[in-house]
Order: structure tokens, then C-alpha cells, then sequence
């Protein structure tokens, strides 16, 4: 585990920021995605907002240790989702498919970011929209519990936790961002990719913290910027 850093207080996770060989490119395809407003880009290597670069480190290799999913209304929405996302060039990891807790599919970016896109609706009340009901941010993470008392012990609430395997925290209506923990192992068999994997997460979150700080598997905080990616 990373050497941790601690501000005063986390009440919210306010941006995501992703870190990526070129940022134009990964633009288009987040475009045509249709998340462009939720996320933010940046080019490899660069230093953050904080000042520091913490996720910079372009060599990266394997699973990156985290993922990004989007919450929507039916399967039908899921499966425009996914099929934007291949045509703007995304890599499909696992089909859409019925599952028990819903219906849902996941992509890889072509920057290497991994989205799972699902709804607890097996069956469709309604056409297809374009509508995100939530962005959840899945940190994969070595020890749940000591990551769920670290994050709670800086002021997040915990909504809902099972064991060491997830704990998932309080995200009010406004906030763009929900902040969820996985247990490393387990994301990365429910995304369909080896656990392994070496380097900077190349992702940096951006929150109500008074200093810059990293948690104990390695995620970068910076301090929180204007809300607009």
C-alpha cells in the first residue's frame, strides 16, 4: 500500500479526473460516449490541480485498480449506451446481459478506462433515453474495511457495506460522483479482467479536502475545483 496522507475532512467526491495519452482523442470518444460532462480529462504526465502528479505515471500496465459505472433506467438504455461506446471505438469486455441484480454490460475505452454501464430493471418500461441516473466511482482496493473506516474516518457516511468485500458511501442528490469500495479480487473478476496489474491508477478524484492527499491503495485526492468539467 501507498504512504497515505491525510486532509481534515472528505464530505463528498466532487470530480474524476482522467489521466490520458491524448486528451483530444479520449474528448471525442467521451463525447460520442455521452459522458463528457461527467468527467474530466488531462494529458499523462501532467501535474494535477494539486500540484502534485501523483497519477501520472504513463507506463501503467494491467487493470488499473478502479471503474467507472453508470446507473440507467432500463436495458434498452444500457444497450445504446454500450453500442455508442463501441462505435466511438470502446472494446467490449463483457455483453450486456441479464444478470440477478439487473441487466448490464462492460467496455474498455480506448484511453483504458473501464465503464460498466447497468440497470436494475430487467425489463423495459419505457423507450431508450440518453438520461444517467448515477456515476459510481468502484475503487478496487486491497482491504475494504480499513478503506471504509479510512474514508469514514474523514467524514464520509457510510450508506451500505457488506463485510470486507463492498462498502459503498452517502452521495446527495447534487453530488456528481458516488463513491463505492470493492475488494481488488472481486472487481476485477465482475469486469471480466485479471486482477494484476502495475503502475499509477491514472485517475485522480477531486473532493471538499482542505489538502491534497492519497489513500491507502493509491488514489489521488486533489482539492476541489469548479464543478464543470
Amino acid at each position: 500500500m501507498a504512504t497515505t496522507t491525510s486532509p481534515a475532512s472528505v464530505t463528498s467526491v466532487t470530480s474524476v479526473t482522467l489521466e490520458v495519452a491524448d486528451p483530444e482523442a479520449a474528448r471525442r470518444f467521451y463525447t460520442a460516449f455521452g459522458v463528457e460532462s461527467r468527467i474530466r480529462l488531462r494529458a499523462s504526465g501532467a501535474s494535477g490541480t494539486s500540484g502534485t502528479s501523483g497519477t501520472s505515471d504513463p507506463d501503467s500496465t494491467g487493470f488499473r485498480g478502479f471503474t467507472l459505472a453508470l446507473t440507467v433506467s432500463g436495458p434498452a438504455t444500457v444497450d445504446g449506451f454500450v453500442a455508442d461506446a463501441v462505435g466511438a471505438g470502446a472494446t467490449v469486455l463483457k455483453p450486456a446481459t441479464k444478470s440477478m441484480w439487473g441487466y448490464g454490460g462492460v467496455v474498455r475505452a480506448p484511453d483504458g478506462t473501464i465503464w460498466k454501464i447497468a440497470t436494475s430493471a430487467k425489463k423495459d418500461t419505457g423507450p431508450a433515453t440518453r438520461r444517467i441516473d448515477e456515476l459510481v466511482l468502484l475503487l478496487g482496493v486491497e482491504d475494504v474495511r480499513a478503506s471504509r473506516r479510512f474514508y469514514a474516518d474523514l467524514g464520509l457516511t457510510v450508506a451500505k457495506s457488506f463485510g470486507g468485500k463492498y462498502a459503498e458511501f452517502v452521495a446527495e442528490e447534487s453530488d456528481p460522483v458516488k463513491l463505492a469500495l470493492y475488494k481488488r479480487g472481486g472487481l476485477a473478476k465482475d469486469l471480466g479482467v485479471p486482477a494484476e496489474g502495475t503502475g499509477s491508477h491514472r485517475i485522480a478524484l477531486g473532493g471538499s479536502t482542505g489538502a491534497p492527499f492519497t489513500d491507502p491503495d493509491g488514489f489521488v485526492w486533489e482539492t476541489a475545483g469548479p464543478s464543470a468539467p
